[in-house]
């Protein structure tokens, strides 16, 4: 059975085809604006200026960003002279005197929980064990942040010192810096160290 043949069409359009239109031709210009746009792009000279326009622009956004590079430069060539530190905190944690005793100290722990968990759970099923390993794990943690607690505060107040002998309002880890600041690492070690 053809649809054409029923001879109704519910109030719809239908194209050449036969078929009922679905969807008209949409313009998104506003009326009239369609003629100025194809006049704009016709005539050579408009098409000129239009390009010349553009051309004008990037160059001027070429040459500000060249200028606003030169500008940073200058700057970073200051540097040295700034306000901020960098310093290798983690070299600095890690050869702390202290931190030779906590690790020892944390060692001793984790053998200790070992031992600990393994008599415990010899009788305990697979679920029993897990929330038992989770408590021991914890407790290693709040043991961990108790020994090195101490030693991050030494290390932090070594290096206000040091940055207000030398006059620092900032100091931040080298791993963040790129380029530029006071390196203070091996003033806050002699800080530390005694040396």
């Amino acid at each position: 059975m053809s649809l054409t043949g029923c001879g109704k069409t519910h109030g719809k359009q239908l194209n050449s085809s036969g078929l009922p239109v679905i969807m008209k031709k949409t313009n998104f210009l506003p009326e009239g604006e369609e003629e100025g746009v194809k006049y704009m792009f016709k005539n050579k000279k408009n098409a000129r200026i239009i390009a010349i326009g553009i051309v004008a622009f990037f160059v001027l956004g070429v040459v500000g960003i060249a200028l606003s590079q030169s500008g940073s430069s200058q700057i970073a060539s200051a540097a040295p002279a700034s306000n901020v530190g960098v310093i290798n905190y983690q070299m600095i944690v890690s050869q702390h005197p202290d931190m030779a005793t906590a690790q020892t100290t944390m060692q001793n722990e984790v053998e200790q929980a070992k031992k600990d968990f393994e008599e415990k759970t010899v009788s305990m099923n697979d679920k029993e064990k897990q929330d038992y390993y989770a408590q021991v794990q914890q407790r290693l943690n709040v043991k961990q942040q108790e020994l090195i607690a101490p030693i991050l505060d030494k290390v932090t107040a070594a290096i206000k010192a040091v940055a207000d002998t030398k006059g620092l309002a900032v100091v931040l880890d080298k791993s963040n810096v790129v380029y530029g600041g006071q390196d203070i690492t091996e003033d806050v070690m002699k800080k530390i160290t005694g040396k």
